[in-house]
């Protein structure tokens, strides 16, 4: 069984260093953790009285992988959903915030267990997800990462500027796509052609 320390540490990985990208709206991050998740969490690594970009530049991997343990898997209760789910949920929160258990609210809602999409995992969210994951327990973790492409393809749609992390230059898959397709089975993973054509319509 794989821990949740190890799971972080993946997730640590694919978020690879310091980026500082004026289009990503997280701002400066560093091992996946924005500055303003350092700025909430009142982290002033550097001392100087104020959290910008030098903080963010001395996050360290081992620092991201204890902080996304702590307020991204139990603080947000990722911990009481089914263990088939915790990994790509994970993987969704610490990318996109409470929107990971916004797309798991309305999944569990599609196939009849009643959640309301408010982004937080209470009583009634985890007996849904526990209920729809107990109905169709060979599927509930690919339907999740089918869910999470689509929204990163329409958030993608939506917002040109974004459309870079949903497709390479080359005109391939880009790192949204490709995280999201490492959690569903290969039988669910767009080939080039379907992917090329799916983001057809994009200008650029």
């Amino acid at each position: 069984m794989t821990t949740v320390r190890e799971i972080a540490e993946e997730i640590v990985a694919r978020e690879g260093g310091f980026v500082n990208d004026p289009d990503d709206p997280g701002g400066a991050t560093n091992y996946g953790v924005t500055i303003g998740t350092m700025r909430d969490l009142g982290l002033d690594l550097d001392g100087d009285g104020d959290i910008d970009v030098a903080d963010v530049r001395r996050m360290t991997r081992d620092r991201a992988v204890d902080l996304f343990i702590e307020h991204y898997f139990h603080k947000p209760r990722i911990d009481a959903l089914p263990e088939v789910l915790q990994a790509s949920v994970f993987d969704m929160q610490v990318n996109a915030g409470s929107n990971a258990i916004r797309i798991l609210q309305r999944l569990v809602t599609r196939m009849g267990f009643d959640a309301t999409a408010d982004g937080v995992i209470g009583p009634n969210t985890i007996r849904a997800v526990r209920a729809a994951a107990k109905a169709a327990p060979d599927h509930i973790a690919d339907a999740y990462a089918i869910a999470r492409r689509n929204y990163y393809l329409r958030l993608a749609d939506a917002r040109p500027t974004l459309r870079k992390f949903a497709r390479t230059r080359a005109g391939g898959k880009g790192g949204w796509i490709r995280r999201a397709e490492e959690f569903m089975s290969a039988r669910y993973r767009l080939s080039d052609k379907e992917f090329r054509g799916r983001v057809m319509q994009w200008a650029g």
